[in-house]
């Protein structure tokens, strides 16, 4: 199971695709799930509606800061360019960091972050966006993985048989290469994924839908930003080469 050309190379504008209509199916289904989990709540030991629901937004917000965290934690690996490219890169094999322990960090951290995230919809819109996002998520890993093998061969054949896919391993599975992480790329090709964690902790904490959205804009705004500098920068580079 791998992604086409098409969807690796369109995989932002695929992955905002599936949010939104994620979030439109609120129009099929108008029942919140955190109403749903607010009311399991209720019953003893009951807990205050609005503490309910700070609670389970909260947990929301955790699933996408820790999907932040690891993300950046894998990007401080890679070089930024590749996070953001829309290309697929494959001349060469990452093997520390988090990628001692999974072979695709980034992946498992967005599908732990997606959860989070589609709990603010509806019940029949977190099902749509955690089984496209998962589903996505694998067929990429399968892309990249089918051009990893023959570009590297038998050792990235030996580093599969050593190192899980998506399910990270509780111990290292690989020795350190000693290379050394650029924390600053790596915090400022995530900061959409840190900016959506702090707009929903922030809606935690207020309940103002309002701010929610305001913060998400800007999330996105971060994110098209990030991707326009990028673009720029690639171009710059191939004219002047």
């Amino acid at each position: 199971m791998k992604a086409t050309d098409f969807e690796f190379r369109y995989r932002a504008l695929l992955i905002g695709l599936i949010f939104c209509a994620g979030f439109w199916l609120y129009a099929a289904d108008h029942v919140a799930l955190v109403q749903v989990l607010v009311q399991s709540s209720l019953r003893p030991p009951a807990l205050r509606p609005a503490l309910a629901a700070k609670l389970i937004l909260g947990v929301a917000a955790l699933l996408v800061a820790i999907g932040a965290m690891v993300r950046t934690w894998g990007a401080a690996y890679l070089k930024s360019s590749v996070v953001l490219d829309s290309k697929l890169h494959t001349d060469a094999l990452v093997a520390d960091g988090p990628y001692r322990y999974v072979r695709h960090p980034l992946y498992s951290a967005s599908i732990v972050a997606t959860f989070g995230i589609a709990l603010l919809t509806s019940r029949v819109g977190f099902a749509f966006i955690v089984i496209a996002m998962t589903l996505l998520y694998v067929r990429m890993a399968g892309r990249e993985e089918a051009e990893l093998e023959r570009s590297q061969g038998q050792t990235f054949r030996e580093f599969c048989r050593r190192v899980p896919k998506l399910l990270p391993s509780m111990w290292p599975r690989v020795p350190s290469t000693g290379a050394e992480p650029k924390w600053g790329q790596a915090f400022r090709g995530e900061m959409f994924m840190w900016g959506f964690a702090g707009a929903i902790a922030l809606f935690a904490a207020t309940l103002n839908l309002k701010l929610l959205w305001w913060m998400v804009t800007l999330a996105f705004l971060i994110f098209w930003a990030l991707q326009f500098i990028h673009n720029r920068r690639k171009k710059q580079t191939s004219a002047a080469a």
